[in-house]
């Protein structure tokens, strides 16, 4: 243990028996005599413990308060590990590009943890420097409307946006119900309920020109109506109308895939030749084409019939682009 977690322990068993002899707190800690006087010590004189020994009881025990500042540890103890997991944490998210959303007020806790994660277990960024995250294809999204968007989460209030939607390349004035913030891919997705269309709605972050606050107060949608609307589809394209895609993976493909989750309720088989089977549930099919596509010549569709010919189509056009390249 750390000097931080024996300290609590210490505590926690005094709070809990009312006297601890001295050879059981050792054993407990499993510490040297010598320790744990001077961890009973420091109780004592940083936080001014009303720690004694009483002879007649056998062990150590809380008496009255002393003079000075109460007696209280901290509220947060972790392990190191924790720490440590924490303070990854904290990476992974600034690897997500939150903007200023959460930095500002996560840098001072950070900075704490690492003083005491220095102080326990040796220098916590020189651990951080072995943890490395790479982000690619990530979408840039302006930190003060990201941190507007939180602020409406938070406040359940309106948005008045001015958003880009890619897919029919317009721009349209929306007031929205935010209602969960979504990152897939490194990329930020709003889940909200749309005033204008009457529905629940997916925005990207990224193609939002401008963002205020309203007035009005946000419609109360339950996450698991946004879960029943959006339903179980691949990747960012979700909705109702569920279609079963049947993916077959040659034998090197395998070698890969066998170990991959494209969707959480995927149903996947052995073939005898070595190949895999993947079914996959799909609403919008554009995402699930894309990572398709990359396996190229290594995976056939086999259905449904539709999602076949689009791919197929699709090698047809890039092997033209190529011609009789060889």
């Amino acid at each position: 243990m750390s000097q931080f977690e024996r300290l609590n322990r210490i505590n926690s068993l005094v709070q809990e028996r009312r006297v601890v002899p001295f050879n059981d707190l050792m054993d407990d800690l499993e510490v040297s005599r010598a320790t744990l006087k001077r961890d009973i010590q420091f109780l004592r004189d940083r936080f001014n413990a009303p720690l004694v020994y009483d002879r007649d009881a056998g062990g150590y025990r809380y008496d009255k308060p002393n003079g000075g500042p109460r007696f209280e540890l901290p509220g947060l103890w972790f392990t190191s590990e924790e720490i440590l997991a924490l303070m990854t944490m904290h990476q992974m998210l600034e690897s997500l590009d939150t903007g200023g959303l959460l930095g500002p007020h996560v840098k001072p806790l950070m900075t704490r943890l690492t003083a005491t994660l220095d102080s326990a277990a040796g220098s916590a960024q020189e651990i951080l420097k072995r943890v490395k995250l790479i982000a690619v294809q990530k979408r840039r999204v302006d930190p003060k409307y990201f941190e507007l968007i939180g602020s409406a989460l938070v406040k359940r209030r309106r948005l008045i946006l001015d958003y880009y939607g890619r897919t029919k390349d317009r721009r349209t004035k929306r007031e929205v119900s935010p209602l969960r913030l979504v990152n897939y891919r490194g990329n930020w997705y709003l889940d909200a309920w749309c005033h204008k269309s009457e529905g629940i709605r997916m925005f990207a972050l990224d193609t939002i020109h401008s963002a205020e606050l309203s007035q009005e107060k946000a419609k109360d949608v339950s996450l698991k109506s946004v879960d029943d609307e959006l339903g179980g589809g691949y990747g960012i394209y979700r909705g109702r109308d569920l279609q079963w895609a049947t993916l077959v993976f040659n034998a090197e493909a395998a070698k890969w895939v066998r170990a991959e989750i494209w969707h959480e309720n995927q149903k996947a088989r052995e073939l005898e030749d070595g190949r895999y089977e993947l079914k996959i549930p799909f609403t919008e099919p554009s995402e699930l084409e894309m990572d398709i596509l990359r396996h190229g010549e290594n995976v056939e569709v086999i259905a449904p019939s539709s999602l076949r010919s689009r791919i197929g189509k699709r090698l047809s056009e890039a092997a033209g682009r190529y011609g009789g390249e060889s």
